[in-house]
C-alpha cells in the first residue's frame, strides 16, 4: 500500500460504487436472468435452444442437437438442462404455445 499511496482511496470508492449497483443495472445483458416458468412457453423453449420462437422444424432439430451436445449428462451435462432442451424442442415442433 505504501508503493502505491492513493490505491486504498480508490479501491473503497470503487466497492462503495459497485454495492449501488441493482438488478436494473444489468437489464440489457445478453444474458437472460431468471429460472425456468412452470409451464415452458415457446418463447422459454426458443430461449433454451436459441432460435426465433417461430423457426422451422429442420432448425429446431439442428439447435437442439447442438445445445443438447454440450449438455448430454453422459458428457458431464445436468440430467434437469437435458430435460428442458428436449422438452423446449418437443414444444417448438409440435406447434403447440
Amino acid at each position: 500500500m505504501r508503493a502505491v499511496p492513493g490505491m486504498s482511496q480508490k479501491m473503497s470508492e470503487t466497492v462503495k460504487s459497485l454495492s449501488q449497483l441493482d438488478s436494473s443495472s444489468f437489464a440489457n445483458s445478453k444474458y437472460y436472468k431468471g429460472g425456468f416458468e412452470p409451464k415452458m412457453t415457446r418463447r422459454e423453449a426458443s430461449l433454451i435452444l436459441g432460435i426465433s420462437p417461430t423457426a422451422s422444424k429442420t432448425k429446431v432439430k439442428e439447435a437442439h442437437k447442438r445445445i443438447m451436445a454440450l449438455n448430454h449428462p453422459d458428457r458431464g451435462g445436468s440430467p434437469l438442462l437435458a430435460a428442458k432442451i428436449n422438452e423446449a424442442k418437443d414444444l417448438l415442433e409440435s406447434g403447440k404455445s
